[in-house]
Parts: structure tokens; C-alpha cells; sequence
């Protein structure tokens, strides 16, 4: 049927070729895509300028009996919102208007558009813009703050929601977002995305909130759906490029921000930072070609810190660096703030890598790091799925088959010492490290069977290989410690028992140990040790002779001088307590200085908590309410050089 032309007067008569104001017609129709209510039908006496018979009945059908005099019959009956065109006066009184080039029309309500939808006559209609676009926006790293000139129209959702709903929640997420309060504006703009699925302007609020949450690659599915919606966005191409820039993918993120910049939306200081990441990474994969791995760390730091922090190649290539530089605890961190990545829903880098694929070399980096740290398993699984991404490099194939022998040399030479099979046992172990040959654990584990064989020397050799390459093993330092033991080097089994006990300052273990080897390096030394008990309590003073006799002994004494009633006497007793146990080569005592005034006086001590430090009869250190960091210090410091 052949749509009417709908002219529209005011209350005076005078026409009128355009819709209503939007307040107005949101106030009538509730929402711009809701169906056209009817009003009640003018009767002839009260509207003089009515187009239609009287007794025609009314134009507008409702698809139920009309209350007034004649109607059409039910067979005729139209669909809500649909315009007869009617013979006679009204078309007479039609063609007295004068011409109009676009006359607006009211829809069938079929296609794109809803029931009461106005349409202008002679093209493809404009749908009204969105309440979603209407919205204010919100931009994330690497975006601009202009708003966009092309806004994604929506489909209406069902139920309806109206302009002023979805602006409501838009404009609470906005105020969680200004706050900091990522995860509360998110919620908002998930029911804004919710309600209009195809706003440019609601995804690209969504991605914003999820950069600040740190779920970049959720973000960038947001900020590439926000780009398809809307290619002409300037903002969103300006989001999507500074998220490349964080991601590391410097070719997409320069497309971006090139056509951010047709759309006045480009920011000069991001594309200086997309320069700088792109020299930096080319330095550091230049230095890693050459080997000069101090050179690599330094520019993938500096590329990271200009604004690459989450991209995947820089994190590999500096944690293949720290490997190198053997930093392997920064090496892990860094490989484990990698794997916080959703690596699967971002799209591939085109970089290669000594012949790998970027994507490729990410998992080698990941694979050998696991190795190193024992994690064999896991290694071949990282090396097997490189394989599976980049199948026809060959470096990639040399490295699973060495990660794969490793592993398997690791797992027979534990089954050897298991069996009780030493001898084969280190054999097994010293196959593996033909393939790794820096591998602390094949390494530490070679050195378990030297000490099974009672080859004490080259459980040392195999200890302080292992450690030199992970200068922190404890399992490695303790085997050596222990094989110094046997090989009677009392100063080296010490020092490494002092390092243990710093590493490990509860464990009883590693204590008695340190105590033993200074009893013994003492004993070597030709020094008396009739006094020295391990794990012995505070030893209270009780007279003068008992304070002489135990401070002429020899090594180191602590002299605390307390009284019960005094507040910082009783704060910082614990402390001495604990350091009495940390510290069992020195002797700890304490005199009581409102029980045994005579012994505070020979001493001159007048004020409390004090502390004497004396070594081999000599006075070394006083203190005087010392605060507790101060007294660790210098009790620690005389213990060590007790040693």
C-alpha cells in the first residue's frame, strides 16, 4: 500500500513539514522506537481542521471496535500505526498545501523501523540517534577525548528501555569510572552494552573500564567491536591503538592511530611513544642476536617503561636476558606476569624471532625458563605447543628435542637414585647436561649422588656450579654447606650456614647445624668453647663474680640490663629472647637492675633498657634504649664476626 503523505499543523492552523521536538515526542511515545499510542478521535465539533468525513472513522486503527458512529469493516482493519489514504476532502485539502521537496511520512512499521516511526519521503530513512551514543564517553589509554561524529544506531531491545534509562546508567558508570572504581563502572556499562549491543559508544566505555582492570585482552575484543560498529570513530580508533601500543603491536597500533588522526583524534605524544617502543625493540632484539644480553635487558625495559607493558614479545625477550644474565627469580616473575595475559584472544604478531614466529618464541622463552627451574613437564608441554604454532622452523625443532631430553634424562636419573643406584644415577644426570648444560637442578641433583658416594669434593664442585648459575638454590647451598661439613672447611661451612640462616631464620635445623660448625671452626682455631650451648636461654646475672667471669670468657657476650616494670624493658624482652635463639654462638645475659643494684652500679648503668656487647673480655658496643632494628643490627654483626 502506497504510504499518505502525513502533514502535521499546530493548534492555529498553520502547517508544519518536520516531526516533533524529541522532548515531545518522547514525552507521547515514551521511547523513539516504541509503537504510536493512539489519542482519543477528535470529534467533528471540536476540530475544525480535520482532514477526514465525519462518520469515516478515524485514520489510525487500534485493531479494535471504534466508539465512534461509522468504521470500516473488521476485514479492512489495518495494522496499528499505519496511514489510510483517504478520497475525497482530505486529499482535496492535500493538494491546497504547498509542495514540499522531503514530506515527512509515518512508516509501516516493517523494516529497521518500529510502529509510528518517522521517515522522509524520496530516500533511505536516518534512524534517529541512539540514547547510547547520546551517552557521555569515557576514553582509556592511548584515546582521545573528543566524541565521535558517526554514532552506531541500536536496535531497540525488548522491552524497550528509554533514552533516559540508559543515559541514567551510562552517566553512573561515568561516576564510578572518575573514582577509580573500575569493577563498579564495568557493571554499569554492561547493561548499557546490554540494552544497546550495537552503540560504538557503549563498547568502547566498556573497554575502558576493562583496561583499568587490567583485562586488556577482553578490552581489545571490545575496542576492535567498537571500531567495526563505528569505523569512522576518530575516539575508538584512538582507544584501539593505544591498547596495540600496551600489547606491543606497533604495525596495528600506527593503522589506528593513523586513522584516529583523520578524525582529528590523534594525540602526538602517543605516536612519540609508539616511536620510541619501536627503537627500543629493535635494539633489544639486535643485542640479542650478538649475545650482548646486558644490552637486550636494558632496551626491553626501556621499551616496557615508555608504554609496551604488556606486550608479549618485550616480557620473553627480557626474560630470555635475565636467563642469560642468570637473574632467574626476575626471570620467573617476569615469565609469570606473562602468563596473566589471555595470549589465546589476541591476534598474532608478525615479528619473527631467530627464525621463529613471535608467537613461537614466546612459549620457547616460557619453555626453557621451566627447565631451568625443574619444571620439566611443563617444559616439553610449552616446547610442543610452539611446535604446533610455528611446525617449520627449525629452531623450534632443535629446542623441543633438547627440552624433551633433558626431561627424560631428569626422570631416568631419578629413578637410578630412587633404586638406590647412585653411580648410574650421576650419569643419567650428566647426560641431561650435555643438552643443559646451566641447569641448576641437574646439577644439584648430580651432586646428592657425589654425597651418597662419599665423593665430598665433587658434591661441592656440582653445588657451586649450580649455584653460580642460581646464586639463591637453598637445596644446592645446604648440600654444600653439608659436604663442607665432611671435608672439615669450617670457615666455608659457616659462611654457608649464615646465608641459610638468614634465608631461613625458624628453622631449628639449619641453626644447631651453624652452631655446630662454630663450635668446631672455634675448636680449629684453638679457642675455648667449655661455655657454648645451643638454643640456651637468657642467662640472668645473680652477683658481680658470676658478670666477670662469663665477660672475660672468650667470644661474644650480650649484657642487657632491664627492669620489670619498665614499659620498653618489656616490649623489647621478646626480641632478646628470639635473638638469643637466632644467634646461639653468643652468649645472652640479663641483670635485673632493681634486683641486683650492685651490679648495674659496677657497670654504671643508669638508664634501662641497656645494652654491652663485650668480646673476649673487652667492651665493644653500648646502647642505650636502642630501638629494636639498631640492637638486630649489632647483635647479628658481632655474630658474624664470632664466626
Amino acid at each position: 500500500m502506497a504510504e499518505a503523505d502525513l502533514t502535521l499543523h499546530d493548534a492555529g492552523g498553520g502547517a508544519r513539514d518536520k516531526p516533533d521536538r524529541k522532548a515531545d515526542v518522547f514525552a507521547d511515545l515514551g521511547s523513539p522506537v516504541s509503537p504510536l499510542r493512539l489519542r482519543p478521535a477528535a470529534t467533528p465539533s471540536t476540530s475544525s481542521s480535520s482532514h477526514r468525513r465525519a462518520g469515516s472513522g478515524p485514520l489510525i486503527f487500534s485493531g479494535a471496535s471504534s466508539s465512534t458512529t461509522a468504521s470500516s469493516p473488521l476485514t479492512n482493519a489495518l495494522p496499528t500505526g499505519n496511514i489510510c489514504r483517504v478520497a475525497g476532502a482530505a486529499a482535496a485539502a492535500a493538494a491546497t498545501q504547498p509542495p514540499r521537496a522531503r514530506p515527512a511520512v509515518l512508516g509501516s512499521g516493517t523494516g529497521h523501523y518500529g510502529h509510528g516511526s518517522i521517515m522522509r519521503r524520496g530516500g533511505g530513512a536516518t534512524p534517529a540517534r541512539t540514547s547510547g551514543d547520546a551517552a557521555p564517553l569515557l576514553h582509556g589509554h592511548g584515546s582521545n577525548s573528543s566524541r565521535s561524529r558517526s554514532p552506531a544506531s541500536c536496535p531497540a531491545p525488548a522491552p524497550p528501555a528509554t533514552s533516559g534509562g540508559l543515559q541514567e546508567i551510562t552517566r553512573a558508570g561515568n561516576e564510578w569510572y572518575k573514582k577509580g572504581r573500575h569493577a563498579d563502572a564495568l557493571r554499569h556499562y554492561d547493561r548499557a552494552v546490554a540494552l544497546c549491543p550495537d552503540s560504538a559508544a557503549c563498547r568502547g566505555n566498556r573497554a575502558a573500564a576493562l583496561i583499568g582492570l587490567g583485562r586488556l585482552a577482553e578490552a581489545f575484543r571490545e575496542c576492535e567491536e567498537a571500531v567495526r560498529l563505528d569505523p569512522a570513530s576518530g575516539r575508538a580508533h584512538g582507544r584501539l591503538a593505544g591498547l596495540c601500543l600496551r600489547l606491543g603491536m606497533v604495525e596495528k597500533a600506527k593503522t589506528h592511530f593513523t586513522l584516529a588522526g583523520s578524525a582529528n583524534q590523534s594525540d602526538p605524544a602517543e605516536w612519540q611513544k609508539l616511536h620510541e617502543v619501536e627503537i627500543h625493540q629493535g635494539r633489544c632484539m639486535d643485542a640479542r642476536k650478538i649475545g650482548d644480553w646486558k644490552s637486550a635487558l636494558r632496551e626491553a625495559d626501556a621499551a616496557i617503561a615508555v608504554g609496551a607493558d604488556s606486550s608479549r614479545l618485550l616480557l620473553a625477550l627480557r626474560s630470555e636476558a635475565l636467563l642469560w644474565l642468570h637473574k632467574l627469580e626476575e626471570a620467573d616473575l617476569t615469565i609469570t606476569s606473562l602468563l596473566k595475559l589471555d595470549d589465546a584472544s589476541l591476534p598474532s604478531t608478525p615479528t619473527r624471532v631467530s627464525g621463529m614466529s613471535a608467537d613461537s618464541y614466546v612459549h620457547i622463552v616460557q619453555a626453557k625458563v621451566n627447565v631451568t627451574f625443574g619444571r620439566f613437564d611443563s617444559a616439553v608441554a610449552l616446547a610442543e605447543k610452539a611446535k604446533l604454532i610455528d611446525g617449520v622452523s627449525s629452531e623450534v625443532e632443535v629446542i623441543l628435542n633438547n627440552v624433551r631430553l633433558v626431561a627424560l634424562a631428569r626422570a631416568r636419573g631419578n629413578d637410578l637414585f630412587k633404586a638406590g643406584k647412585f653411580a648410574e644415577a650421576s650419569l643419567a644426570y650428566g647426560e641431561g647436561l650435555k643438552y643443559e648444560p646451566s641447569n641448576p637442578v641437574l646439577y644439584c641433583n648430580r651432586a646428592a649422588c657425589w654425597s651418597k658416594l662419599g665423593r665430598w669434593a665433587k658434591a661441592v664442585e656440582d653445588c657451586s656450579e649450580a649455584l653460580r648459575v642460581q646464586p639463591n638454590y637453598t637445596k644446592a647451598l645446604l648440600r654444600r654447606a653439608a659436604s663442607y661439613a665432611k671435608l672439615e672447611r669450617w670457615a666455608d661451612c659457616v659462611r654457608d650456614y649464615e646465608v641459610l640462616r638468614k634465608d631461613l631464620p625458624g628453622d631449628t635445623e639449619v641453626a644447631e647445624s651453624l652452631f655446630h660448625a662454630q663450635v668446631a671452626l672455634k675448636t680449629a682455631r684453638g679457642e675455648v668453647v667449655s661455655n657454648m650451648k645451643f638454643g640456651g636461654v637468657v642467662e640472668e646475672i645473680i652477683s658481680l663474680e658470676q658478670l666477670q667471669d662469663v665477660i672475660r670468657s672468650p667470644g661474644v657476650s650480650v649484657l642487657y640490663f632491664m627492669a620489670t616494670m619498665n614499659k620498653q624493658c618489656a616490649q623489647i624482652t621478646p626480641s632478646v629472647d628470639s635473638l638469643c635463639s637466632e644467634c646461639p654462638a653468643l652468649n645472652f645475659l640479663k641483670v635485673n637492675v632493681d634486683e641486683r643494684p650492685l651490679v648495674a652500679s659496677a657497670e654504671n648503668v643508669r638508664v634501662v633498657p641497656s645494652f654491652k656487647i663485650y668480646k673476649d673480655g673487652t667492651r665493644v658496643k653500648e646502647m642505650v634504649c636502642p630501638s629494636l632494628q639498631v640492637l638486630r643490627y649489632s647483635v647479628r654483626h658481632y655474630a658474624v664476626s664470632s664466626s
